[in-house]
């Protein structure tokens, strides 16, 4: 579960300050490069982690939890997942976010918790950027240029990335780099999209 990872990460920190830092701020990151230390940022992959509870949603925060991707392999009740952009797709759709979702945004960006768009359709995305006040994140992800996979970022969206002024942070997932499930691609292959 995601409450015994982060106990784990958490214990780990502890176990090692020598060599990690809890980093729930931007400053935290800096002072833990600047200490020489990797910062250990805390993050959900699936918003089905908070079970439709904002009480959820504020207690992970208060453990340390900056980011959340808000799908991950399946639909929430409140966001889809890329997979519904495929044109074999069966899955049942929420037509983006619903206006649950949209209230799971409102209160991420409240709280200082970054959106990560990596995994969700490209209707959750515009939906996202037509409400967020804060920048987002792609936490893992590429260029659709490059790869046309539907967990890739699309140039339009790019543009809105830009905008909003926040980051799409490359995989290095050989299938959506290079197309591929048996490429494992070369590092020339990630620095592609950048």
């Amino acid at each position: 579960s995601f409450m015994e990872q982060i106990d784990v990460m958490k214990r780990l920190i502890a176990k090692h300050p020598d060599i990690f830092q809890m980093a729930t701020t931007a400053n935290e990151v800096r002072q833990a490069f600047a200490s020489k230390h990797i910062a250990s940022l805390f993050g959900m992959e699936g918003g089905q982690a908070i079970e439709s509870s904002f009480s959820i949603l504020r207690l992970f925060y208060e453990m340390g939890v900056r980011y959340m991707t808000l799908t991950h392999n399946c639909n929430t009740p409140w966001a889809d997942q890329n997979k519904v952009d495929r044109n074999d797709s069966v899955l049942i759709k929420n037509n983006g976010l619903t206006e649950f979702g949209k209230r799971v945004i409102a209160e991420m960006n409240r709280l200082g918790m970054l959106v990560d768009l990596s995994h969700v359709a490209r209707k959750t995305m515009l939906d996202v950027f037509n409400i967020t006040r804060s920048p987002v994140i792609f936490s893992h992800s590429s260029a659709y240029t490059v790869c046309n996979h539907t967990r890739n970022v699309q140039d339009d969206i790019l543009e809105l990335v830009k905008i909003n002024q926040g980051i799409v942070m490359v995989t290095f997932v050989p299938g959506f780099i290079v197309c591929s499930d048996t490429n494992r691609g070369t590092i020339d292959d990630v620095a592609a999209p950048i």
